[in-house]
């Protein structure tokens, strides 16, 4: 207990030793992807334990794949995976951005701010950022599929397979406006296959179904089936088992052949009320109790001309039946005409070494679905195809959702930056400080977009703040031709959802970092 006159145990020295440890770590992964920022970007060669290697430059493949052990650093593994829900596209720009305002946090604190006060202006700030964003934006229409291939493009053009993006990006315009509805688009309606044999250029969008499955050959069944009807089952085409604990001794050949002619009549009334439903292509979803169907069950299918594959993931079984019309039969009392799905043809095709399943027909290509094709020529490319394809597939969906265009080459950053800059100067006190080192932070992008490139940063940067102050809001960082142009021009344009979302998730989450004094482990 303190004496009368004795000062009262006050240590300020470990919530701000906290802070700067969960600020220097945060940093050092912002670091990390900096360098993948842009068309000039470089990859990361990432390798797993197990000695797989991922080579990458998008930001939320290297922030899921990098092991992190620091809380605060974590943090922005959740941002990056956070803006890839939201937006899909800007992984790597909002944990730059995130690391950016996390060193304006360290001037704040150092110039004796408090971290509320500052976590508060940042909030404002962000407020007012999202504003400018509105104000130098440009509305769009979905039936203009060129600008929206433009967008599909500049975020391919920062990808491995940048070379390709006048191939993949019409594919992936056509995909989205084919499923989207109402500014509604779900992503899971578009099925990315991937096959290895041919290059990126092989890729191609397709309106019927395709599906990754060989047609089951093993008692002769046929491969091809016009005027199909499908049906899509869960039970399994195989006698019953008994309970893992249980076992039946067979004592003579009398009663093991009655065993024999029981699994027999099973499994032939299965396939005869499957036949009387008008059914000739059967879809077997994966069973993992018992084989999902057997040979015996295979070799009546073959013999009535019903076309069988087998094994059809869990994960498709949504996709499958908004594709076909078909209806899930979960057992074979309740299989009947009305729950089959219909097709003009259904076929086993080769591609490359490998073989597919094509569903075609009217009432498949009115679906709102599609597959899309990935061919590579190895599986490193394959999967950075898959990933860029994700991230176009991502933009263009955020411009169905909100249609809004800005121009990219960190334009838009430039202009938060000087309007920001000038609002802080109509503020006073500790707000107006917050304001002017929020703006200061977004200079990274662009200071980052050329130092990639090879260009002087600085010199870039002070001349794009020239031509942005002389009004030109379009003025970017052509990273091709080393200089600055109109964005607009050069077909460089993102949508405004991603960068709204960028700088609202690295601001909440530079707030919190703001707010942690300590860190406590458990047992």
């Amino acid at each position: 207990m303190a004496t009368k006159g004795q000062k009262t145990f006050n240590d300020k020295t470990k919530p701000a030793m906290i802070r700067n440890s969960n600020i220097i770590a945060a940093k050092a992964l912002a670091d990390l992807v900096r360098t993948s920022l842009g068309p000039k970007g470089m990859d990361k060669m990432i390798q797993a334990p197990a000695g797989d290697v991922t080579i990458t430059n998008d930001g939320a493949t290297i922030m899921k794949t990098i092991e992190v052990m620091h809380p605060a650093a974590k943090m922005l593994v959740d941002l990056s995976q956070a803006q890839d829900v939201e937006a899909g596209d800007g992984t790597t720009s909002v944990v730059v951005l995130c690391g950016s305002l996390l060193t304006a946090c360290e001037k704040l604190l150092r110039m004796g701010l408090h971290p509320t006060q500052i976590s508060d202006g940042f909030g404002n700030a962000a407020a007012k950022a999202v504003e400018v964003v509105e104000g130098i934006s440009v509305p769009i229409e979905l039936t203009d599929r060129e600008a929206l291939i433009k967008c599909a493009s500049t975020s391919l053009n920062s990808k491995v397979v940048s070379q390709y993006a006048g191939k993949l990006a019409p594919m992936v315009v056509d995909a989205v406006l084919k499923v989207q509805h109402d500014g509604n688009c779900d992503l899971r309606d578009i099925k990315v296959i991937r096959k290895l044999d041919g290059t990126v250029d092989d890729s191609e969008m397709i309106d019927g179904v395709i599906f990754d499955k060989k047609v089951s050959h093993t008692a002769g069944g046929t491969d091809r089936v016009t005027n199909a009807k499908i049906a899509l089952v869960q039970f399994c085409l195989s006698p019953p088992k008994t309970d893992l604990d249980n076992q039946i001794v067979v004592s003579d050949y009398a009663q093991m052949d009655r065993v024999l002619r029981e699994e027999r009549q099973y499994i032939l009334g299965i396939c005869k009320k499957i036949k009387k439903a008008g059914c000739n292509v059967l879809l077997i979803q994966k069973s993992i109790l018992r084989e999902a169907v057997n040979d015996l069950a295979l070799h009546f299918l073959a013999k009535m001309n019903i076309l069988v594959v087998r094994d059809v993931e869990r994960d498709d079984v949504e996709f499958l039946c908004k594709s076909l019309g078909c209806k899930p039969i979960a057992s074979v009392d309740d299989f009947t005409a009305d729950k089959l799905g219909t097709a003009d043809v259904v076929e086993e095709m080769s591609i490359g070494s490998s073989k597919v399943i094509k569903v075609t027909g009217p009432h498949v290509e009115k679906a709102r679905t599609c597959s899309i094709l990935v061919r590579g020529s190895n599986q490193l490319v394959l999967d950075e195809a898959e990933r860029s394809i994700h991230d176009a597939l991502c933009v263009v969906r955020c411009l169905v959702k909100k249609q809004a265009l800005l121009c990219g080459g960190g334009a838009p950053e430039t202009e938060i930056a000087m309007q920001l800059s000038e609002h802080s100067k109509t503020l006073e006190g500790a707000e107006a400080y917050c304001f002017r080192e929020y703006a200061e932070a977004f200079d990274v992008i662009p200071f980052t977009l050329a130092e990639n490139a090879g260009l002087n940063p600085i010199g870039t940067v002070t001349q794009l703040r020239t031509r942005h102050n002389a009004g030109e809001k379009n003025a970017g960082i052509n990273v091709r031709k080393g200089c600055i142009t109109d964005m607009k021009d050069e077909n460089v344009l993102q949508p405004a959802l991603v960068t709204i979302s960028a700088l609202t998730l690295a601001t909440e989450t530079v707030r919190s970092i703001l707010k942690i004094d300590d860190i406590v482990n458990t047992r």
